[in-house]
Formats: C-alpha cells, sequence, structure tokens
C-alpha cells in the first residue's frame, strides 16, 4: 500500500487524537526571554542586550554575538554559521538583521538615561560580496542627562511579526504618519501603496510570485528546511529558526515520513496548500510599506535595519501588523525579475535599494517567536 494513502486511511484516529491532544501553543521556556532583563539584572550592558535580542532576524536565525570582555563596551559580531546563503548570498539581509538589533539596544540605552555610541564595522566594513568575522558595531554607554526616553520603547515587548491573515480594513492615516515618522533616517525613504485596486493587485502578484519561486526552488527551500523547529521538543531545545508546532506535522515528522534533506516536488500536496494558504492571505492584505536606500552599503544597510524596527514598533503602538516579504528582496538568480518587479513598483531609482517590503494591516493577536536568551548571545557563554 502507498505510504501516503496509509497514513490518511490508518492514521486518520492517530491524527485526530493528536490534534485532540496537542497543543499548538509554543513551550513556555522558549519565550522567557520575552519577559525582559532577568530579575535583579543590575549591570547595564546585558540589561539593555535582554531587550536588543528581541529585534526581528531573518528566518529568526539570531546570528547576533555580544563581546563583554572589555569594560564599558558591547563589541558585536555575526555567527556566521547563522546566515543564509542560498536566499541571502551577499548577507544583506544579514547586516540589516543586526541593524535591527542595534536599533532596540539605542531605545533600551535611552531608557536608563544613557545614549549609545555606536561605532560601526570598527575594524573595517564588510566588502559587497560576502561577511566575515570583523565586527558590525563596537557600542559604549554613556550616562547623558539630556537623553530623552522613546516612546516606542514600551512596544519592544509587544512587536512581533505577524503573518496571519490581516483584516481588509485599511490601515488609519494617524498609523501611517506614525510608521513613517519613525523610520526616517538619512539617505532613507517609506512609501505605502495607497489603496488604489490596481497598485494592490500588482503588489499582491508580485508578493505571490516571489514566494512560489522560494518554495519550489530546491536549494532555497531546503535552506528554510534546515531552521525548521517542529513539535515543542525542537523548539525548546533551538530557541531560534521556524518553529511548528501543528500536530499534523509534528506526526508525519515523528513517523519519518516528512524528509528535511530532500525538496518537495513543485506539485507535492503540501506545498500546493502553503502556496493557496499564502496567497489567501495576501489576497486580503489592505496595505504594503517599503523602505528605499540611497546606495546599498554595509552602513546602509545598518541604518535601514534600525528604521524598520522603528517603524515594526510604531506600527505595533498603533494596533498594526507587519510581516515582511523578503522573497522578491532576495539576489538570487530565481528571483531577478521579482527582484526587478519590485524596485519598479516601490519607483526606485537606478543605485536605490528596495531595502524593506512588508504587508501592513490590523492582524489577530498573536504569540512572539522563540528567543535563545542572553547567554546564548554571549561571547564564550
Amino acid at each position: 500500500m502507498d505510504r501516503r494513502n496509509f497514513l490518511r486511511i490508518a492514521g486518520g484516529g492517530v491524527v485526530l487524537a493528536a490534534a485532540g491532544g496537542c497543543s499548538e501553543a509554543l513551550p513556555a521556556g522558549a519565550l522567557t526571554a520575552w519577559k525582559g532583563p532577568a530579575a535583579g539584572e543590575t549591570e547595564l550592558r546585558r540589561w539593555v542586550l535582554s531587550y536588543a535580542l528581541l529585534a526581528p532576524h531573518s528566518h529568526n536565525l539570531q546570528s547576533w554575538r555580544a563581546d563583554l570582555s572589555r569594560p564599558g563596551e558591547i563589541l558585536l559580531s555575526c555567527d556566521l554559521a547563522r546566515t543564509l546563503p542560498e536566499t541571502d548570498p551577499f548577507g544583506r539581509q544579514i547586516v540589516m538583521s543586526h541593524g535591527t538589533f542595534l536599533g532596540l539596544l539605542e531605545l533600551a540605552a535611552r531608557e536608563r538615561g544613557h545614549r549609545a555610541e555606536i561605532e560601526a564595522f570598527p575594524e573595517g566594513v564588510f566588502g559587497p560580496e560576502r561577511l566575515d568575522t570583523r565586527p558590525l558595531a563596537r557600542v559604549r554607554l554613556i550616562p547623558d542627562a539630556g537623553v530623552r526616553r522613546d516612546p516606542l520603547f514600551a512596544q519592544v515587548l509587544r512587536r512581533h511579526t505577524n503573518r496571519e491573515a490581516y483584516a481588509e480594513r485599511a490601515p488609519s492615516p494617524e498609523g501611517l504618519r506614525g510608521i513613517a515618522d519613525a523610520a526616517q533616517a538619512p539617505g532613507l525613504r517609506v512609501g505605502f501603496t495607497s489603496g488604489d485596486a490596481a497598485q494592490l493587485a500588482a503588489h499582491r502578484r508580485l508578493a505571490s510570485k516571489a514566494w512560489r519561486i522560494e518554495l519550489t526552488t530546491p536549494r532555497t527551500i531546503l535552506e528554510s528546511y534546515k531552521w525548521l523547529r517542529i513539535g515543542p521538543s525542537e523548539i525548546e531545545r533551538h530557541r531560534d529558526g521556524i518553529s511548528i508546532n501543528a500536530p499534523m506535522l509534528r506526526l508525519v515528522d515523528a513517523i519519518g515520513l516528512f524528509d528535511r534533506t530532500k525538496a518537495p516536488a513543485p506539485g507535492d500536496r503540501a506545498t500546493v496548500q502553503q502556496l493557496e494558504d499564502f496567497d489567501r492571505k495576501i489576497a486580503t492584505t489592505p496595505a504594503f510599506f517599503w523602505l528605499v536606500s540611497e546606495g546599498n552599503d554595509r552602513i546602509t544597510q545598518l541604518r535601514a535595519g534600525s528604521a524598520y524596527v522603528r517603524a515594526q514598533l510604531a506600527a505595533t503602538a498603533h494596533g498594526l501588523s507587519m510581516q515582511p516579504l523578503s522573497q522578491a528582496l532576495q539576489e538570487y538568480p530565481e528571483q531577478a525579475s521579482t527582484y526587478a518587479g519590485i524596485h519598479a513598483l516601490a519607483g526606485a531609482k537606478p543605485g536605490q535599494t528596495v531595502q524593506m517590503w512588508t504587508r501592513l494591516g490590523y492582524g489577530p493577536v498573536i504569540a512572539p517567536a522563540p528567543r535563545r536568551g542572553l547567554q546564548a548571545q554571549l561571547v564564550g557563554a
């Protein structure tokens, strides 16, 4: 008998039992970091880092490494084992993810009456082709009576990337203004869809096409499989990557019917279902947001990451959700047409780069993504 038929016919009761007895909620231990710094934490650097590590990161890789060996300093580097060489071959998204980290770090420092003096790439800037072991930033926390607290800090523990379906009503004008104001930075500009039906349709088509390419290109889907965490045990152990606690996939994985070393065929039922699910969500997405930079050097990428996390915090403050649509922004050959497409839709001129493109709307309440915690981010910890 065909194994898939066996699962469908003989396994129905097992699946039903699993669905009735297992929660899709993530294990509490994987979410501990979202409570903020440990009780009684008095070391300022550790305190601000406890907030910085809640920043959004591509594939939730959390590739940040903080060296505290020099008193009064934080040396931020990248764990090169936590990168995406297939979908992010030049490391642009990884550098942006370090920018989001620095953005939250700066907000946390302000909360404690300190100015974060950030020296980008203190030992030299990475070239455009690849990342290396040199630090991305050296941070000194300077007491400063003139520093003002930033109201966006109040959203740090509430900010989550929301991949669920959004309500079809358009974002409020106040929300859009808040996002645009928060993301202001030299050499960057923000954009939103206007609500025009043709414009929305063009963004939706492009998002769907880019997602299909990534999901049906073997080497790129296998890169995502590498970071899948299925079931409470894996999620609790790793506290990173793409967490799935759905009973059906847990069952299929447990009985050996999900091989994470092999890419599915384009017509695979699970692949088709994922595409249909994404298309349903994108079809009712009421707005899109983008962030365009002048140039694309590494310091600009850091700045864009910081601007993006501020934009998402502002969205959170206005009850809005964001989900990055990274696929069309990725510089691998199969996405060349969608890469050109999003640059055209965002009005990017030659020499400009679309650093971020997201869905935007009113989403349901969701749980946060797992975080590895402070000790896992420290060099030598």
